[in-house]
């Protein structure tokens, strides 16, 4: 069993967080590229109940399969993350609407990694905003936030799926998914 911790900052900027993360220290680990994600539920909603999250991730030719269980309490988010890589997407799904999982939200980002000594940092552009996400020990996060001159104040353990629905509440926008509307270069 896998256990991911982490948090999420928010930044005005792509190149702000980029600049951020490298006068850290941060190293480049993997370019900038678009990430698709689709979150499935039954119909009972038995996952979003439970606060847990099955996503298929296109990025490319890749699709990759997550399962994450509820969070634990505390600061950062904290819970149980099993993932694997799958070699056809379309038959990946349509073995999920045959056990009766379907999409409930699809959500874009382009994603740039950077690593430090402990923690992977990831610059997420949404289209509702920068975030850089710590990923790592707890130390190594708590220490990479203080370098990027942010505190406990500041970290965001919501998903993408919760800082969507707010971002569009706080907006009044209208929309069920997460997407670009044009692709961005």
């Amino acid at each position: 069993m896998a256990l991911e911790r982490e948090i999420k900052l928010r930044f005005g900027s792509a190149d702000q967080a980029r600049a951020a993360v490298q006068a850290a220290g941060g190293r480049p680990l993997q370019p900038r590229r678009l990430q698709d994600d689709t979150l499935f539920d039954a119909a009972d909603q038995r996952l979003r109940t439970a606060r847990s999250a099955l996503r298929v991730r296109r990025e490319g030719d890749t699709c990759r399969l997550t399962f994450k269980g509820p969070p634990h309490p505390g600061a950062m988010k904290v819970r149980d993350e099993h993932e694997t890589v799958v070699g056809d997407a379309e038959v990946l799904v349509a073995i999920l609407a045959g056990l009766g999982f379907t999409p409930v939200f699809r959500y874009q980002k382009y994603r740039e990694e950077f690593t430090t000594a402990a923690v992977v940092v990831a610059i997420d552009e949404t289209p509702v905003g920068v975030y850089v996400e710590l990923e790592g020990d707890e130390p190594a996060i708590e220490a990479l936030a203080t370098a990027l001159g942010r505190g406990p104040a500041d970290y965001l353990t919501d998903s993408y799926r919760g800082l969507f629905i707010a971002h569009a509440a706080a907006c009044g926008l209208a929309g069920r998914d997460m997407l670009f509307s044009e692709p961005s270069a």
